[in-house]
């Protein structure tokens, strides 16, 4: 590696200013540029991250359009639940090998941004709201990956937990919450993992865009994390690129034909830019390509049954059974009524950037019949309530011995871009549920659906069995477990409350139209519902077995120095008769803190499997920097000296006493700040709420800035036409289109352009929003650049 650096070194000396000044850009939306001047190939970035989303048209920056078939894997809302980082590698592993195949040289995932509201639109694409779990389960993720020779880039880098206004939004957020909540997972992983490159989020952390926050990407990820791969921006995120170099951001992607090679050329000569910030970004991207270059250059095969199975698998290993009264599951024998359209036409991934062409997806309801069981088909509803399709559905079910009904939430109802209104189910599918529990009391219900959603109608069935968004292998995987072939062993990696208003940040998201403040501060997720006794569905780690564990502990007490690593043992026996899969958990509790913690948090997880009657002693290794918390006046992590309780078992709410620790740390001044002031958390006064932007209107405002004004209607409707953005697809993927369209800043808006709007015609387009119309015609027409995008059909 140090003589891939030195080469490197040597390359940068023989580059001109304009060529380095080019290179720190895509050469289009997938591709970094060639340098022939000094032999210096391209390679190629795509899509993930639960299976390789490679474009078949070279400027579809959005993802909306076709790509080549791959292995559609559990969608990480579901993998996550497994609870195994093995799991991860293995779907890491199998992906990076079919990125080879593609010559594909970084996946563009994983996304372990943390669940801080169940309504976010792409928590299905995320691992949990807990920190240490993202960063274990991302961690076996790249290592999969990067075992392959391709390159895996850890996003977004920070705080995108949101999809309303991702482009714009300011994250107001107080530093300890920060580090120990949002960047915790991140600073686990790239320990763990050292992934190829880090990808940028979109939004402001703390008023500085993520591409362009140097505290995040050197004074944090360089400096303190000691992270020395490449830092890339997420499509069309960059905002000042002169800026972003200057803070760290080495690649920007898409390519912004030109328009930024002119600016950075310009930022060195007046020296608002040094030559040596543009060298390091230039350094960060040959040493990527060079160490890259010859793994894509190698035909590559790779075995895509093995890979189906592998999907399997890992879906099996994480559909988490939330109910099952009376055992009604497994199925073991019976006449059993199938009901509702998932069961042949399954949901299994999310709408958005990491959309996969499956190459062989399971029919649910096949696959039950392959299992061995007697089932027969109804479709039980469509898009509205159809009351013919309720009738038929409730008919078959009254002469059957079992009913499992597939529900859930739609394509339409989860994308990137868009975050969800409530946590509602489609009505049709509920009232589906509701007609068929009263003429059957043996109903299953198999729900299919990226996040929580509201289960009110749970009280009327059986047995639910949540398969979440299972990727290609997911029908094979439901027909195991519901035929016993496989007993489930997922547990929840997110807690599913009752209602919204139950949820901490739920009166500050997702904020308005320029701020959302972080005002739960580390309160997320079980650290709020536990600490403050709030009643949930389901408690984060709950799901049931085909079997029973017993575990067996007595409470030890541990003397230890703050920065050991303790190796916790404990016996876990499975007393049932059914061989199974369980994941035991270590949860640490500060008895005596000074400071605001929460009761319980999570520090070490094992999953195992067990043959009946089978005893195993479990050793986790538990770090104890993991018990405190994030001190900001040392900057770093601290526990002070104290009484910590740990407590193992299968769920947070059926832990039983495992060790009492007296730890002996450093003595420091702790800060005694509330979570309820939290003005005085971020050091500053709260900016009065933003319901409507009013002219002038900037480059740094979208067209849905704009919707009030009769201008800004006229130029929506005019955007939408030329994108061709106008129709409904089923699919869901016009969503995520007309997110970006509407709240895409004007900025990234012709960065994004590929050259098809230029800098002089996007200022034209603002002037015209603003009432200038004949400076902004002027602009537009005249010695600018402005084509429809519909006129050229290639890049449709």
């Amino acid at each position: 590696m140090i003589h891939v650096w030195e080469q490197a070194a040597k390359m940068v000396l023989s580059m001109t200013l304009e060529e380095k000044a080019a290179l720190v850009s895509g050469f289009d939306c997938w591709n970094t540029k060639v340098v022939e001047s000094i032999g210096l190939g391209s390679v190629m970035l795509s899509d993930g991250p639960h299976g390789l989303r490679k474009q078949l048209l070279s400027q579809d920056n959005l993802g909306i359009g076709g790509s080549v078939p791959a292995t559609s894997f559990p969608a990480q809302v579901l993998s996550a639940c497994s609870f195994d980082p093995d799991v991860t590698f293995a779907i890491g592993r199998a992906i990076g090998e079919e990125c080879r195949k593609e010559d594909v040289a970084m996946l563009l995932g994983p996304g372990i941004n943390i669940k801080r509201h169940p309504l976010c639109g792409r928590n299905f694409e995320y691992v949990s709201e807990d920190p240490l779990l993202a960063g274990k389960m991302a961690a076996g993720f790249i290592n999969g990956v990067q075992s392959t020779g391709t390159g895996a880039c850890l996003k977004h880098f920070a705080a995108n937990n949101q999809e309303r206004h991702r482009m714009t939004i300011n994250a107001l957020i107080d530093e300890r919450t920060l580090h120990e909540i949002y960047l915790k997972a991140f600073r686990i992983a790239i320990k763990e993992s050292n992934p190829r490159a880090v990808m940028c989020s979109y939004n402001k952390v703390n008023g500085t865009y993520a591409s362009e926050n140097k505290y995040l990407l050197t004074d944090i990820l360089r400096n303190k994390w000691r992270y020395i791969g490449l830092t890339v921006s997420d499509w069309g995120a960059v905002h000042d690129r002169v800026k972003g170099i200057d803070a760290g951001l080495d690649l920007e992607m898409p390519g912004s034909a030109g328009v930024n090679d002119g600016k950075i050329i310009d930022a060195i000569a007046s020296g608002a830019l040094t030559e040596k910030a543009l060298d390091r970004a230039v350094m960060h991207i040959i040493v990527y390509v060079l160490t890259t270059d010859k793994n894509v250059s190698i035909k590559y095969r790779c075995n895509y049954d093995e890979h189906h199975e592998i999907a399997v698998r890992a879906a099996e290993d994480s559909m988490v059974l939330l109910k099952n009264d009376n055992n009604i599951l497994p199925i073991l024998d019976g006449s059993v009524a199938v009901l509702g359209e998932f069961a042949v036409k399954p949901r299994y991934q999310g709408a958005g950037s990491s959309k996969v062409t499956p190459i062989n997806l399971d029919n649910p309801f096949e696959e039950m019949k392959k299992a061995g069981l007697n089932v027969e088909y109804a479709q039980g509803y469509s898009d509205k309530v159809d009351n013919k399709l309720i009738d038929e559905a409730v008919a078959l079910a009254r002469v059957k011995d079992y009913v499992v009904i597939f529900a859930g939430l739609t394509e339409r109802y989860e994308s990137e871009g868009v975050d969800r209104k409530d946590m509602s189910m489609p009505e049709s599918h509920v009232k589906l549920i509701d007609a068929v529990y009263k003429v059957n009391r043996n109903v299953i219900v198999v729900l299919m659906c990226g996040a929580p959603v509201d289960v009110s109608w749970i009280k009327n069935v059986k047995a639910v069995l949540l398969a979440y968004l299972g990727g290609e292998g997911v029908g094979e995987a439901i027909a195991d477990i519901i035929s016993g072939k496989v007993s489930p062993s997922g547990k929840l990696a997110e807690t599913w409350p009752l209602s919204l208003k139950d949820v901490a940040s739920n009166e500050n998201f997702p904020g308005d139209l320029k701020n959302v403040a972080y005002k739960e501060t580390i309160y997320v997720g079980y650290r709020d519902y536990i600490t403050n006794n709030k009643p949930v569905r389901f408690n984060f780690t709950h799901g049931l077995s085909y079997t029973k564990f017993a575990y067996g502990s007595g409470k030890n007490t541990i003397g230890a120095m703050y920065g050991d690593i303790l190796n916790l043992s404990f016996y876990v026996k499975n007393i049932g008769n059914v061989k199974a899969r369980e994941t035991s958990f270590i949860f640490m509790e500060c008895e005596d803190s000074k400071v605001y913690m929460p009761k319980y948090t999570l520090v070490g997880f094992s999953k195992n499997g067990y043959n009946p009657g089978q005893e195993k002693l479990i050793t986790i290794q538990v770090d104890t920097k993991d018990f405190g918390y994030y001190h900001t006046g040392l900057k770093d992590f601290y526990a002070p000296s104290g009484v910590y309780n740990l407590y193992c078992g299968p769920s947070i709410d059926k832990l039983v006493p495992l060790a009492q620790v007296n730890l002996i740390s450093p003595e420091v001044a702790e800060p005694v700040r509330s979570p309820d002031d939290f003005e005085k958390l971020i050091g500053k006064e709260l900016p009065k709420p933003v319901n409507k932007i009013k002219r002038p209107f900037t480059i740094e405002n979208c067209l849905d800035d704009t919707r009030h004004t009769l201008i800004g209607k006229m130029m929506i409707r005019l955007f939408r036409e030329a994108t061709g953005n106008s129709a409904e697809r089923e699919d869901g993927q016009d969503l995520m289109m007309d997110a970006s369209l509407m709240e895409m800043p004007f900025f990234a808006l012709m960065m994004s352009s590929a050259g098809q709007i230029s800098e002089r015609a996007m200022y034209g387009i603002v002037d015209i929003l603003n009432l200038h119309f004949v400076r902004g015609l002027h602009k537009i027409f005249w010695n600018g650049k402005f084509k429809r995008w519909k006129d050229n059909e290639d890049d449709k």
